[in-house]
């Protein structure tokens, strides 16, 4: 079966406005049960077909270049647009990214879908190690995608990685380059990953990274009107179970911020109510706008000081932890120079 057709996403440049954009129409569930790669171990992952995968992974990442971003500009949100393909696949490559077809050595003797599906495969696999919190061996990575394909494996580890990465916030790190052995840890030191106790659902920290960085490209805060438009553009629907995350009014509006992620307020003075996503304390506590810029840079294959606005108020925030840390560390200190001297007052002092 041919790769469905993605939607990519556009992270537009500082200030330009968030354009609508009318949406591929959703896939018929049956079209793709022929290739259905469901996961059987404690993490089940009722995908249709690796191609969900991929789509999102395209979704969630801001493929186009921010380096035309203008610097006088305000910070936007993300949207996203289908992309047709052609039939050997090429389009399905980002531009920014390796050129996946062009890097392997047979395409003919392993089409693009067979690719797929072994990319597929090795994220069922990470998975199954994120769960089991176990480390990773290239030894073990080669034996899930069969000896056939070992020379492709390096396009499908990167893949498989990035799509990790993307879709669901976990960064596959290499550890020990001697042997080739990884661990897998959640993206941008965000702890909580949404997996519950019992292993019955998938990591969705990177639907909360998503989340948080279009809260900070917005200006700290986002109408939720904003944030469900652009969540049905990537195929993440209000009231519907997603096949990931979830129903996504429940994980935003009470999940993440029972969990300190997400602030979830009227906006004031609204009438009617309307209401606002910014971050909470604990996203503030974990992580910072410095990370979250140099993150989106790097995926970009650009710098953080190519968008000056977002910088600057990177740096701003910096300053506020670098100040709030020593105003924290000077009351620590008066405060045990007081029970210092008022316990030896007390030692020294005459009956």
């Amino acid at each position: 079966m041919p790769r469905a057709p993605k939607r990519r996403c556009y992270m537009l440049e500082e200030g330009h406005q968030a354009e609508s954009v009318p949406m591929a129409e959703e896939e018929d569930d049956s079209s793709s049960s022929s290739t259905c790669s469901s996961f059987s171990f404690s993490c089940p992952l009722t995908l249709s077909s690796p191609e969900e995968l991929f789509a999102l992974s395209d979704i969630l990442s801001p493929s186009q270049s921010l380096s035309s971003a203008s610097p006088s500009l305000s910070p936007t949100a993300v949207v996203s647009t289908p992309l047709s393909q052609s039939d050997n696949g090429s389009s399905s490559q980002k531009e920014d990214g390796p050129s996946t077809s062009q890097a392997l050595p047979d395409a003919e003797s392993f089409p693009r879908n067979v690719i797929n599906d072994k990319v597929g495969d090795l994220i069922e696999f990470l998975l199954l190690k994120y769960c089991t919190k176990e480390m990773i061996t290239e030894t073990e990575m080669l034996n899930i995608i069969t000896e056939d394909y070992k020379d492709h494996f390096p396009v499908i580890f990167s893949e498989a990685s990035e799509c990790m990465q993307l879709v669901f916030g976990i960064d596959v790190k290499e550890v020990d380059p001697s042997d080739h052995s990884y661990v897998l840890v959640t993206t941008l030191g965000l702890t909580c990953d949404g997996v519950l106790s019992n292993g019955q659902s998938m990591p969705k920290t990177g639907l909360l990274i998503f989340i948080l960085s279009i809260i900070f490209m917005k200006g700290d805060c986002v109408p939720e009107e904003e944030v469900w438009e652009v969540l049905s553009a990537t195929g993440v629907y209000v009231g519907r179970e997603h096949f990931i995350y979830g129903e996504p009014r429940e994980l935003l509006t009470k999940v993440w911020v029972q969990e300190g992620y997400l602030e979830y307020r009227q906006v004031p003075n609204s009438d009617p109510a309307c209401y606002e996503f910014l971050w909470g304390p604990r996203a503030h506590a974990e992580t910072s706008k410095m990370s979250f810029l140099e993150f989106l840079a790097k995926i970009n294959g650009s710098d953080p000081r190519s968008f000056p606005l977002w910088y600057e108020e990177a740096l701003r925030d910096q300053e506020e932890r670098a100040q709030s840390r020593i105003a924290t560390t000077d009351n620590t200190t008066s405060m045990a120079s007081a029970s210092s001297s008022a316990m030896s007052s007390s030692l020294f002092s005459p009956e």
